[in-house]
C-alpha cells in the first residue's frame, strides 16, 4: 500500500477501533491462560488487557470529539479532548496495578501450584505478538496525525508486551525451579512497571491541558522561518518579530507573535507581508495556526504588566 494511502487509512479513529478489537481478543486469550494455569502472574496480565479495552473505548470517544469542527462555544476546536483520553488511561493503569499488588500479596503468602503451563505461556505469547504488531502500527499513525491518544494507547500496548514477556519468563522459572512464590513476585514486578507508565501518562495529560509549548524541533522550525523574513538596514531593524509564544492542543499547534515594520508602510503592504509569513509558517509546520499582530518598528507592546497579575 502506498505511503499516502496508508497514512490516510491509519486514522486515529480506525486505529482505536482496531485497538478495541485486539484488546477483546487478548483478554480472551489471557483470561484463558490464567484459567488453565491458575497463575496470579497471568491474571495480572489479563487485568492489564482489560484496562487496554477500557482505554481504547474511551480513547475512541475522545478522538471522535476532538475531530469535531470549531463552533461558537469552542472557537479553537475540540482538540484537547485527546488529553482526557491519556489521563483516563493513566488512572486506569494505576488502578489495575494496585489491584494486581493486592491479589499477588495474598498469593505470596499462600503460593499455589501451576497447571498446564505450556498452554498458558503459548496463549500469552500469541496475545503479546498481536499487541506488539498493533503498537508498531499505532506509533506510526500517532506520529503521522500528532495524536496523543494514539501515542498513549500504543505506549500502553508496549507496556503490555513487556509485562507479558516478564510474566512468561517468571512462569517458566516457576515451572523449572518449583519456586511457587516466584509467581506472585513476578506479578508485583509487573504492577510496579505499569504503575510507572500510568503516572507518566497522567503527567503528559496535565501538561497538555495547561497549554504546553510546542516541541523543540517545531519551535526551531518556527524561528528559522521567521528569520527568513527578518530584515535590518545596518544596525537598524526594519522587520522584526517579538513576543513569539506557542502552545499545542492535541493535533493542533498555535503560535502568536508581534511583527514590527516601518510606520510609513501602507496597510495593504503590511497585510501582504503578514499573509506571506503566515503561509510560510503553516507550510513549514503542518497543522499550525498563526496569529500575527502588526506594529510599527518603533512601538513596543507591554505584556505581563505587574498590575495584570494582581
Amino acid at each position: 500500500m502506498p505511503a499516502s494511502k496508508a497514512s490516510s487509512w491509519l486514522t486515529p479513529r480506525r486505529m482505536l477501533m482496531a485497538s478495541v478489537v485486539v484488546a477483546t481478543i487478548t483478554i480472551t486469550l489471557k483470561t484463558l491462560a490464567w484459567y488453565i494455569t491458575d497463575s496470579v502472574g497471568l491474571l495480572s496480565d489479563a487485568m492489564e488487557s482489560l484496562v487496554n479495552l477500557a482505554s481504547a473505548v474511551f480513547g475512541l470517544v475522545m478522538v471522535t470529539i476532538a475531530a469535531r469542527p470549531a463552533d461558537d462555544d469552542h472557537p479553537y476546536g475540540h482538540h484537547k479532548a485527546e488529553y482526557f483520553s491519556s489521563g483516563f488511561e493513566g488512572v486506569l493503569i494505576i488502578v489495575a496495578a494496585l489491584g494486581i499488588v493486592w491479589t499477588a500479596g495474598h498469593r505470596l503468602f499462600d503460593p499455589q501450584p501451576l497447571e498446564q503451563v505450556g498452554w498458558g505461556l503459548a496463549l500469552s505469547v500469541a496475545s503479546s505478538a498481536l499487541n506488539g504488531l498493533l503498537a508498531w502500527v499505532m506509533f506510526r499513525a500517532a506520529k503521522q496525525h500528532r495524536s496523543i491518544a494514539l501515542e498513549a494507547d500504543a505506549k500502553h500496548l508496549v507496556t503490555d508486551v513487556w509485562t507479558s514477556a516478564g510474566v512468561v519468563v517468571g512462569i517458566a522459572m516457576v515451572h523449572f525451579t518449583g519456586w511457587l512464590w516466584l509467581d506472585a513476585v513476578v506479578a508485583i514486578g509487573v504492577a510496579l512497571n505499569i504503575l510507572k507508565e500510568g503516572g507518566h501518562l497522567i503527567w503528559r495529560s496535565t501538561q497538555g491541558l495547561m497549554d504546553e509549548a510546542v516541541e523543540p524541533d517545531v519551535q526551531a522550525t518556527i524561528e528559522e522561518t521567521l528569520a527568513g523574513f527578518a530584515h535590518s538596514r545596518g544596525d537598524t531593524p526594519i522587520i522584526r518579530f517579538d513576543h513569539v509564544s506557542t502552545r499545542k492542543a492535541g493535533q493542533r499547534r498555535f503560535v502568536d507573535m508581534h511583527m514590527h515594520m516601518p510606520a510609513a508602510w501602507t496597510l495593504g503592504r503590511a497585510a501582504a507581508l503578514r499573509i506571506s509569513v503566515e503561509q510560510a509558517l503553516m507550510s513549514a509546520v503542518p497543522g499550525l495556526r498563526a496569529s500575527i499582530q502588526l506594529l510599527p518598528t518603533d512601538v513596543e507592546a507591554h505584556l505581563h504588566d505587574e498590575k495584570d497579575l494582581i
